[in-house]
Parts: C-alpha cells; structure tokens; sequence
C-alpha cells in the first residue's frame, strides 16, 4: 500500500509540473509573435481550433496507448501534457495579443486583480483594499499568484493572465492523472477531456472556481471512498474504524475540502452537503443491510452501532483536515470576529441575477453539452446503487440542488447562498456522467451491431472537437472586453484609443513624488478602482459592499465621505480627517466635473436587479485650496489628484 500511494503521488507530481512547463512554454510561444486582435481578426480563432485539435488527438493516441498496452510509463507525461496544452491553447491563443485575462479589469475582474496585485505587493494575508484588516475573501488563489508575479518579475495585475491560465492548466493535467489512475488512460482521458471542457466554457472567467471545479469530480468519487470505507457501492459501508477505513482517502478528501475553503468559500459549503448526504446514505444503508441478514438481534445492534460510528468518525476526520487547512487563510479574520472587532455593511450575499431565481436544467440545453449532460442525469439514476462514481455525481447534483433551494427561501430573509455560482459544477458532474452513459451506450451498440467501435470513436472525437471549438465564441464577451479595457501601461489590446486609464501610470508617479511614499504607505480614497488594481496602494473604501471586507465598515465609511463633503473650510475637512475612526486618505483621486470634484460611489439597493445603485459625492474645490493640500489638474486627463501634504497621520 506504501508503494502504491508513493507511486500515486510521484505521479500527481509530475502532472504539476508537466501542466506548470507546458502552460509556461505555450504562453512564451504565444507571446512572442504580434498577433492580431482577437475582436478584428479571425487568425487567432483559427489557431484556436488547431491548438485543440492537435491536443484532442493526443488525448485519442493516449487511449489508443493504453488499450494496446504501449508506453505505459509515457503515458502520465502526454495527458497532463495534452490536458495543460488544451488549457493553453484555447484560453492563451485568444488573449495571445493583450495582456488582460477574460473580462480584462471591468466588473468582478477588478476586484480579483486588486487582490492579486495586493498578494504581489506581500506573502502577509491582507485585505485586497483596507489597510491593517485581515483579509475576508479567501486569499489562496491570490497568495500563490502573488508568488508567481514576484517569481516571473511581474506587476500583478499583468500576472493575472498567466497565472490564471497556468493554474487551470495544472488542475487539468492533475484532473486527468487522477482519473487515469481510477479508470485507465482511455476513459480516464474521455472524461478528463469532457470536463475540462466544460469547465472553460462556463467557469474560465472565474479562474479560482474552474481550478476546484476540475479537481471537484475525481475529489467526490475520493470523498465517497474515504466515507463508504473498503468496500464496493453495492457492498455498503465498512463497520469498524481501523479496518475498514481508507486513511489516504480521508485525508485527501480532508485536503481537497480544505482547499476548497482557502479559494472559494461557496464551495465548502456545498461539498459540507455532499458529505453530510453521503454519510446519511451509507447510514442507512449500513442499517437497512444488517437488518436483511440472519444475524442474532444482539449482533445487528452492534454492527449497527460500528457501521454509524465509522462513518461519523470519517466525517468528522474529513471535516478536522478541512479545518485546519482553512485556518491557514482564515485564522486572522476569525480572531478579529472572536475578539469583537466592529463589523458592518458587507453584503456578499446580496445579489439574485435571474440565474439565481430558477433551478440550473443544462440537460434540457439544445446543444451537444445538453445531451451528454441528460445521459450523463439518466445514468446517475440507473447507477448509483451500483457504482461509487455514479453515487459520488448522484449525491453532488442533489447537493446543488438542495443549496438552490436554500438559496431561493433566503430570499424571504433578505439574503441569498448565491447558488448560481455553482452551474460550472453541476455541469461538469452531469458531463462527466454522460461520458460513463456514453460508453454504456458504446458497449450496448457493441453488442447489438458488432465492432463499431471504430465508429463511436470518430463520432465521439468529433463531438469533442465541435464543442471546444465553440469554447471561444462562447466567451466572446469576456475576451473582447480583455482587449477593450486600457491594461496598467495605458494600452489596449487592439491597439485603438486607450480610456482615461491610460493616465494612471502618471498618476502614480506624481503620487509618489509628491508623498515620497511607495504605494502601501499611501491611502487613496477614489471611485476609479482600476487604479487599485494596477498599483498597490490601499484604498479608504472599496468597489461595492458586496466585495467589502465586514471589518471595514463600509456604510459608515461611505457615511464618512458624505460628511467629509459637506465641510465648510479647508480646516473643517481637516478636522473631519483627523477624527476618522479609520486611517484617512493621504491621497484623493476624483474626476473633474463642473460642479466639483466627484466621487461615484456605490450603494446596495438589493434586492433590486441590478443590485447596485450608483450615486455622485461632489467636494467643493475651495475645500482643498490650503497649503496643506497639493492639487494636480494638468496632464492627467479628467482627473484630479490631491495629495496631503506632511508626514502620514
């Protein structure tokens, strides 16, 4: 057993490095040549297309190894090397001519890339825009992109692309390892290639969730071992701790949840269900099985007790290894909530797109991902009372289906789960499943027709095919505005006229002349949070109070702002300033107006649609006309910077 788990994890290796060397190679590839715009050309689409092609039918020489035998040593090397080329190529060649990842730094991606340049700027787990708080979102993701910036010598925001791209690379090539290794290098391949694919389609613009995702389907099936014990589905739990449990097992599925918990907080939440719907299944099979055996009533009492007190000695291991996984990202936050550090206004919760209001039906899609996704509902149905996969996918669909509801009732409190965050998996399970259904349906016409395999496999190739190449044109939004959006040296990836965020690197040079301070000794309070994306500087009040650290106290922040408005003389606003229960902006960045200087702010208006409202504060110029304050107006565009002159407060 020692041999074969040290065998299982040298692989798991050299699928992380494989998937981190080919992602690397490809994106140095792909940037050394002057691509055209992938919103004014179709060359790049084209390459596209290729690049997956050329990797799919590595996938098939794989299969083709392994049925015959061949290169058993080779084979680890060419599927986490075609699963990490097929990431590369189909995300790296449509951004192959700007340096922004999907959705470039509008929206959510703002947000995201505030925080990886936050983790660049230092390994210490901080808050993406408030200074001296833990940080509320999990920071894994970020941390270890931090890492990668600071390694490869990047800004963090121009490491965003890469990084994401290599980590959802090395998750597929990890993903595909794993299931070779449950289910051989042919079905192992098929299903690493189904859901990799799916998981870009719907989950790439969230790098941090595509990378769980695709660790998400080998993890339940591991999930379910460690809670089920030695056994095979149809066999039930295993009655007794020591012999019967799978110690590896529990603690992988323990490290998997954890990791869950240091990326994606929503995640934990759900695969807590499906453990806690796993264990409650075995329970009762556990029962129902004793109770059909010739066994005295004395001993099925007994055994009864063994079965439950293994399986919840198994959640309760699986959920101790979570734990302190966990607390390696959320220790500081928690001990600031313990010790009764002042909380308020984060809404995270607050937000119900239409997505969210009705129950996700992929297999009812009329496309080739609706079917294999029907097939793949129709042979959880069929199977899960006999096969540990299909009770692992059974058991994460009901999961996401349970958490919907949750999610819709909450409503009725004034909050949501925001369950629509989890389509990406209930996808890539229901896919997976399809391709278990399709092989079944392979064998089936095997022995109705004869040897069509031959058959099967060129139409399931080129299923594949026609789905990837879709991938890009699904994501067209996201990769047009990658293009669209001015990136941190002020440029567009189409090479048309940069926005007004191409003044931001002057900006930042002038701030720091003028404070003689690097950005994480400076606060800035502004409504142009791209700029805190770019450079490091802690901000005095965040995108939206859905992004909101609670610690920071967004609502009485954005209270504070109003206030600070409406001073009457240069000496008032000091004043106001100095009286901040938090640590006041040395730096202010407005837009110049006619009546002003403005701030647009953000508000919470859930649970309207959208869920934010935005509104104007305007500070008087007169304000500001005090030797104590430095004003700049030319040369940056329709901002305005002023800078607070003296030693930080």
């Amino acid at each position: 057993m020692t041999k074969s788990l040290g065998r299982d994890l040298g692989t798991l290796v050299i699928a992380v490095v494989v998937g981190a060397v080919v992602a690397l190679a490809g994106l140095k590839v792909i940037d050394a040549v002057d691509w055209p715009a992938y919103n004014s050309s179709n060359v790049t689409r084209a390459l596209t297309t290729a690049g997956q092609a050329i990797a799919i039918a590595v996938v098939v020489a794989v299969a083709l190894l392994y049925r015959y035998g061949r290169a058993r040593v080779a084979i680890p090397f060419l599927s986490a090397a075609a699963m990490s080329g097929f990431v590369t190529v189909t995300l790296g060649m449509p951004l192959g001519a700007t340096r922004l990842y999907l959705f470039g730094l509008s929206v959510d991606q703002e947000f995201r890339t505030e925080y990886l340049t936050r983790m660049t700027s230092s390994p210490r787990l901080a808050d993406m825009t408030y200074v001296d708080l833990p940080p509320y979102y999990p920071a894994g993701w970020f941390w270890w992109g931090g890492r990668f910036a600071q390694l490869s010598g990047q800004p963090g925001w121009e490491a965003y692309k890469p990084w994401a791209i290599i980590s959802i690379a090395i998750a597929a090539a990890v993903a595909v390892v794993a299931l070779n290794r449950m289910f051989g290098a042919d079905r192992g391949g098929a299903l690493a290639l189904a859901v990799t694919t799916v998981t870009l389609m719907y989950a790439s613009p969230e790098p941090y969730a595509a990378v769980l995702v695709l660790l998400a389907v080998p993890m339940v099936i591991v999930l379910t071992y460690a809670l089920r014990g030695r056994s095979r589905a149809a066999d039930g739990p295993v009655p007794g701790v020591r012999e019967g449990t799978s110690w590896p097992a529990v603690i992988a599925a323990g490290l998997f949840v954890g990791l869950c918990a240091t990326m994606y907080t929503l995640f934990i939440g759900l695969f807590a269900i499906v453990a806690i719907l796993l264990a409650l299944y075995f329970a009762v099979q556990g029962w129902r099985g004793l109770a059909n055996k010739a066994l005295p009533t004395d001993e099925v009492r007994t055994e009864r007790r063994r079965v439950i007190g293994a399986i919840a000695v198994r959640l309760v291991a699986v959920g101790a290894v979570t734990g302190l996984v966990a607390l390696t990202v959320w220790a500081p936050y928690l001990w600031a909530r313990v010790t009764n550090r002042p909380a308020s206004g984060g809404t995270a919760e607050h937000y119900l797109p239409e997505g969210g209001a009705v129950f996700p039906v992929p297999m009812f899609q009329l496309n080739l991902v609706g079917v294999i996704t029907l097939i793949g509902l129709v042979w959880i149905l069929l199977r899960f009372r006999q096969r540990t996969v299909a009770l692992a996918f059974g058991a994460t669909v009901v999961a996401v289906y349970l958490f919907c509801l949750l999610s819709m009732l909450m409503t009725a409190a004034g909050s949501t789960l925001l369950s629509f965050r989890l389509d990406p998996i209930l996808i890539a399970v229901l896919t997976a499943a399809g391709v278990f259904g399709v092989i079944e349906l392979a064998h089936a016409a095997v022995g109705r027709f004869g040897d069509v395999r031959f058959v099967v496999g060129a139409v399931a190739t080129i299923a594949a095919i026609a789905v990837a190449q879709g991938i890009p044109g699904h994501l067209s939004a996201e990769i047009t505005t990658a293009y669209t959006d001015t990136d941190g040296y002020g440029e567009r990836g189409d090479h048309r006229p940069a926005g007004a965020e191409s003044y931001y690197p002057k900006i930042d040079r002038l701030i720091r002349e003028q404070t003689q301070r690097v950005p994480t000794d400076n606060i800035v309070l502004t409504a142009d949070y791209g700029f805190l994306s770019i450079y490091p500087y802690w901000g005095f009040q965040g995108l939206t109070s859905h992004y909101a650290n609670p610690l920071a106290e967004f609502d009485k922040r954005a209270a504070a702002i109003a206030r600070w408005s409406e001073s009457t003389s240069p000496q008032d606003l000091i004043d106001r300033l100095n009286r901040s229960p938090w640590p006041a902006p040395d730096v202010f960045l407005f837009r110049y107006s006619a009546d002003g200087f403005t701030l647009r702010l953000a508000q919470d208006v859930y649970p309207n649609d959208p869920n934010v409202k935005r509104y104007t504060v305007t500070f008087d110029p007169t304000l500001f006309a005090d030797p104590r304050f430095r004003v700049t107006t030319d040369g940056i565009g329709p901002f305005v910077l002023v800078v607070r002159e003296g030693p930080r407060r």
